[in-house]
């Protein structure tokens, strides 16, 4: 697998404490089926995600459109609402 740390780590860290960002071709993430489906005009392993595979959560700022739309429609978080109002705020609060 070839992923490399995201350059926003900092910002991510400050919103989302317990999580690690890594960019990822969408091939090698291997996304649910449903998100896959919304992605048609690229190749897959063109295409990039920036998200916690472990944790299922992405960061849309750095995740093509219709990626963060797929994932949007399944399991997955987008970062900011894991940290406001999913799983992360109970992190956050302490």
């Amino acid at each position: 697998m070839s992923y490399k740390t995201c350059p926003d780590w900092p910002e991510l860290m400050e919103l989302a404490p317990d999580l690690q960002f890594k960019h990822y071709t969408v091939a090698e993430a291997q996304l649910p089926a449903d998100a896959l489906s919304q992605i048609s005009h690229v190749s897959l392993s063109e295409v990039e995600i920036c998200c916690d595979l472990e944790h299922h959560v992405f960061n849309a700022e750095h995740t093509d459109a219709q990626v963060c739309e797929g994932l949007r429609a399944s399991h997955w978080y987008d970062v900011r609402e894991w940290a406001t109002s999913g799983p992360g705020t109970s992190s956050n609060a302490a």
